[in-house]
């Protein structure tokens, strides 16, 4: 991923970042909630990060606005786990222990 759209993708949460694309689009609420299948307040309280998509809301956004689902991924899963962490005094710690982990697991999976 390029520095620039890293940069995007810090700065806004998922819920900001479907607001900016609804908007931009000029659709209201109602219009991508029906598309969705899903309630006019439920995708509202996505957009002010009050409520978690799912997968089948994202894969909904990724085909509405013709967007990469795994940007959209990205995105939702780096906000949810930033979240988690926002209030541990070692956050950053933890992420990084979690990196190598991952890093771990997955030579591990290759065996």
């Amino acid at each position: 991923m390029s520095k620039q759209k890293m940069s995007t993708v810090v700065k806004i949460s998922f819920g900001e970042y479907i607001r900016k694309l609804r908007e931009s689009a000029n659709l209201p609420l109602r219009k991508i909630a029906a598309e969705l299948d899903i309630d006019t307040s439920t995708l509202s309280k996505i957009e002010k990060n009050e409520r978690n998509a799912n997968a089948q809301i994202i894969d909904g956004i990724a085909r509405i606005f013709h967007i990469d689902k795994s940007d959209l991924k990205l995105r939702y899963l780096s906000d949810k786990i930033s979240y988690q962490l926002l209030n541990e005094e070692n956050g950053l710690e933890i992420l990084k222990v979690a990196e190598e982990k991952i890093k771990y697991q997955r030579l591990q999976n290759k065996k």
